[in-house]
């Protein structure tokens, strides 16, 4: 049952997550993205100040070293993904990103010299699958295919490396949250965030890489409300409690409802559609998390421990 707590709070977090894409390409019009984000984690980490106390204590420099490296990695995530949103839609924004999990059993491999599971690689296949029929708008499986790989720009370029920076981030996070109060490590990602966004955004200024432009306007600060509350402050908090857990190749999959969430937020938001390659995209990516769940479990010796159970 914790387990499966686990699972539904990493699915509640990919629900807040699929919201963002749809806010944050409409904040882009009044505001830069480094100006953004460092607005968003700076707000994110004043409210998170108070678990600041917990890292003066001795023995803290462990979790300190730690946190600013999955900060780091958190970081690439969001600017990457923040900037590509600025030169990419939302929708092709919320399908590239969710190819982390193509990335996350490679990465396990080099990483941790562990291979997942053959439940785990079918359903990531099925998600994968369905990633791509999601985000077409062909009507036949040849212009489905045809359609891959044109129109690609910079902002899905950059949308590859968020790519490659999440599938980083779930596998270091499944390692380092086990050793380390949440609490502390949530703030620690979060104000690294903080510091590196406004950082680059001083940088990108001074160097003209990135036009300053803001306008504080309902939209922006709506967006920035949504994001550095429920989308920073709670899912951060909560995903690095709970996603120790379960698997990184089982979060992989639970995170790849994200486009899912997205498209529906648009649909009942911005009246968009989801064509009938979309929908069956959708129920290939929720095929691929039952296909998972089902396949490991049938595959697992009676007697192990459940801390071992969920390395399989």
């Amino acid at each position: 049952m914790k387990r499966f707590s686990a699972e539904g709070i990493l699915l509640l977090i990919t629900l807040i997550w699929g919201v963002t894409f749809v806010i944050i390409k409409s904040a882009l019009q009044d505001i830069s993205p480094m100006l953004f984000i460092s607005f968003r984690f700076t707000l994110s980490a004043l409210i998170l100040s108070p678990f600041i106390k917990n890292l003066f204590n001795p023995g803290a420099k462990q979790i300190i070293k730690d946190g600013i490296f999955l900060g780091f990695l958190y970081f690439a995530s969001f600017a990457t993904q923040t900037a590509g949103l600025k030169f990419t839609s939302a929708t092709k924004s919320g399908f590239i990103t969710g190819t982390f999990i193509i990335f996350i059993p490679l990465f396990q491999f080099l990483i941790e010299k562990r291979i997942p599971g053959k439940g785990n690689f079918i359903g990531i296949f099925l998600a994968f699958t369905g990633l791509i029929f999601l985000s077409a708008k062909g009507t036949s499986f040849f212009e489905v295919f045809n359609e891959m790989g044109s129109g690609f720009n910079e902002g899905d370029f950059l949308t590859i490396i968020c790519a490659i920076f999440v599938a980083l981030y779930i596998i270091y996070l499944d390692k380092i949250s086990k050793k380390h109060d949440y609490k502390s490590l949530a703030f620690l990602q979060i104000g690294t965030t903080s510091v590196c966004s406004i950082s680059a955004f001083i940088i990108f200024s001074l160097t003209g890489l990135e036009e300053t432009k803001l306008q504080l306007n309902e939209n922006v600060v709506s967006a920035l409300l949504y994001t550095s509350i429920l989308a920073t402050v709670f899912a951060t908090f909560y995903q690095t409690k709970y996603q120790k857990k379960v698997t990184p190749a089982k979060a992989g999959i639970i995170f790849s409802f994200e486009p899912i969430f997205s498209a529906l937020f648009a649909f009942f938001i911005l009246n968009e559609k989801i064509s009938n390659f979309g929908l069956l995209g959708c129920f290939l990516i929720f095929s691929g998390l039952i296909a998972t769940e089902v396949i490991v479990q049938r595959t697992l010796p009676k007697g192990i421990p459940s801390e071992l159970r969920r390395y399989k």
